[in-house]
Protein backbone atom coordinates (compact mmCIF):
# COMPACT_ATOMS: atom_id res chain seq x y z
CA UNK A 1 0.00 0.00 0.00
CA UNK A 2 2.76 2.26 1.00
CA UNK A 3 3.93 1.91 -2.79
CA UNK A 4 0.83 3.14 -4.25
CA UNK A 5 0.27 6.18 -2.15
CA UNK A 6 4.22 6.89 -3.17
CA UNK A 7 3.25 6.19 -6.85
CA UNK A 8 0.18 8.85 -6.24
CA UNK A 9 2.15 11.57 -4.17
CA UNK A 10 5.00 11.47 -7.15
CA UNK A 11 2.31 11.68 -10.30
CA UNK A 12 -0.49 13.60 -9.09
CA UNK A 13 -3.50 13.96 -10.63
CA UNK A 14 -3.78 16.02 -14.06
CA UNK A 15 -0.12 15.58 -14.64
CA UNK A 16 0.55 15.73 -18.66
CA UNK A 17 3.27 13.44 -19.39
CA UNK A 18 4.80 10.56 -16.85
CA UNK A 19 8.43 11.24 -16.00
CA UNK A 20 10.75 9.15 -18.25
CA UNK A 21 13.19 7.20 -16.98
CA UNK A 22 16.19 5.25 -18.11
CA UNK A 23 14.50 2.66 -19.69
CA UNK A 24 11.84 5.00 -21.90
CA UNK A 25 13.59 7.22 -24.28
CA UNK A 26 11.45 10.69 -24.10
CA UNK A 27 9.95 11.30 -27.52
CA UNK A 28 10.53 13.57 -29.49
CA UNK A 29 9.37 15.66 -32.56
CA UNK A 30 9.74 14.89 -36.23
CA UNK A 31 8.53 18.33 -38.25
CA UNK A 32 6.26 17.21 -41.10
CA UNK A 33 7.12 16.86 -44.54
CA UNK A 34 6.79 19.50 -46.59
CA UNK A 35 4.43 19.29 -49.51
CA UNK A 36 5.52 18.70 -52.92
CA UNK A 37 3.76 21.38 -54.60
CA UNK A 38 3.20 24.87 -53.55
CA UNK A 39 0.96 26.89 -55.29
CA UNK A 40 1.43 30.52 -55.75
CA UNK A 41 -1.69 33.25 -55.87
CA UNK A 42 -1.58 33.01 -59.42
CA UNK A 43 -1.74 29.06 -59.20
CA UNK A 44 -4.74 29.33 -56.65
CA UNK A 45 -6.26 31.72 -59.17
CA UNK A 46 -5.84 29.36 -62.05
CA UNK A 47 -7.00 25.87 -59.99
CA UNK A 48 -9.87 27.94 -59.21
CA UNK A 49 -10.91 29.46 -62.56
CA UNK A 50 -10.63 25.98 -63.92
CA UNK A 51 -12.72 24.31 -61.52
CA UNK A 52 -15.13 27.23 -62.06
CA UNK A 53 -15.33 26.20 -65.93
CA UNK A 54 -15.18 22.42 -64.52
CA UNK A 55 -18.78 23.29 -63.06
CA UNK A 56 -19.96 25.19 -66.00
CA UNK A 57 -19.34 22.33 -68.21
CA UNK A 58 -20.74 20.03 -66.45
CA UNK A 59 -24.39 22.21 -65.80
CA UNK A 60 -24.74 23.12 -69.39
CA UNK A 61 -23.99 19.28 -70.37
CA UNK A 62 -25.88 17.34 -67.94
CA UNK A 63 -28.50 21.06 -66.90
CA UNK A 64 -31.94 21.15 -68.06
CA UNK A 65 -31.90 22.02 -72.00
CA UNK A 66 -35.35 23.62 -73.59
CA UNK A 67 -35.47 25.05 -77.14
CA UNK A 68 -37.16 27.84 -78.13
CA UNK A 69 -37.80 28.29 -81.96
CA UNK A 70 -39.89 30.96 -84.21
CA UNK A 71 -42.05 28.34 -85.08
CA UNK A 72 -45.84 28.45 -83.80
CA UNK A 73 -46.79 25.58 -81.52
CA UNK A 74 -49.95 23.34 -82.87
CA UNK A 75 -53.28 24.58 -80.75
CA UNK A 76 -55.38 21.60 -79.42
CA UNK A 77 -59.21 22.79 -80.18
CA UNK A 78 -60.83 22.72 -76.83
CA UNK A 79 -63.96 23.46 -75.10
CA UNK A 80 -64.59 25.47 -71.73
CA UNK A 81 -66.68 23.84 -69.04
CA UNK A 82 -67.53 25.40 -66.16
CA UNK A 83 -67.00 23.20 -62.78
CA UNK A 84 -70.07 21.92 -60.85
CA UNK A 85 -70.35 21.19 -57.13
CA UNK A 86 -69.36 17.39 -56.68
CA UNK A 87 -67.44 17.41 -59.86
CA UNK A 88 -64.10 16.44 -60.30
CA UNK A 89 -61.06 16.28 -62.92
CA UNK A 90 -61.92 12.93 -63.88
CA UNK A 91 -65.39 13.32 -64.35
CA UNK A 92 -65.31 16.26 -66.64
CA UNK A 93 -62.16 14.19 -68.64
CA UNK A 94 -64.98 11.02 -68.98
CA UNK A 95 -67.33 13.33 -70.13
CA UNK A 96 -64.85 15.31 -72.57
CA UNK A 97 -63.14 12.12 -73.91
CA UNK A 98 -65.50 8.87 -73.04
CA UNK A 99 -64.34 5.84 -75.38
CA UNK A 100 -60.26 7.51 -74.81
CA UNK A 101 -57.97 6.84 -71.63
CA UNK A 102 -59.10 8.90 -68.94
CA UNK A 103 -55.56 9.55 -67.22
CA UNK A 104 -54.26 10.87 -70.39
CA UNK A 105 -57.23 13.74 -70.97
CA UNK A 106 -56.53 14.27 -67.22
CA UNK A 107 -53.11 14.92 -67.57
CA UNK A 108 -53.75 17.06 -70.84
CA UNK A 109 -56.38 19.27 -68.76
CA UNK A 110 -54.23 20.22 -65.95
CA UNK A 111 -50.88 20.58 -68.72
CA UNK A 112 -53.74 22.95 -70.90
CA UNK A 113 -54.96 24.84 -67.39
CA UNK A 114 -51.60 25.06 -65.51
CA UNK A 115 -53.01 22.77 -62.87
CA UNK A 116 -50.40 22.19 -59.91
CA UNK A 117 -52.81 18.98 -58.89
CA UNK A 118 -55.71 16.94 -60.08
CA UNK A 119 -57.85 18.34 -56.79
CA UNK A 120 -56.70 22.02 -57.60
CA UNK A 121 -60.66 22.59 -58.82
CA UNK A 122 -62.67 25.09 -57.52
CA UNK A 123 -66.45 25.17 -57.85
CA UNK A 124 -67.10 27.69 -60.90
CA UNK A 125 -63.69 27.07 -62.03
CA UNK A 126 -63.07 27.58 -66.26
CA UNK A 127 -61.49 24.54 -67.54
CA UNK A 128 -60.52 24.54 -71.31
CA UNK A 129 -61.10 20.74 -72.00
CA UNK A 130 -59.57 19.46 -75.05
CA UNK A 131 -62.76 18.77 -77.90
CA UNK A 132 -63.27 15.17 -78.84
Amino acid sequence: MSSLSHAIERHPAGSALPRTSPSRPALRLVPAPQPLVRLTRRGRLAVFVGALLLVAVAFLTFGPSVVATDAPGSSVPTRTVTVQPGQTLWDIAARSNPDGDIRATVQEIMTLNSLPSAGYLQIGDRLAVPAG
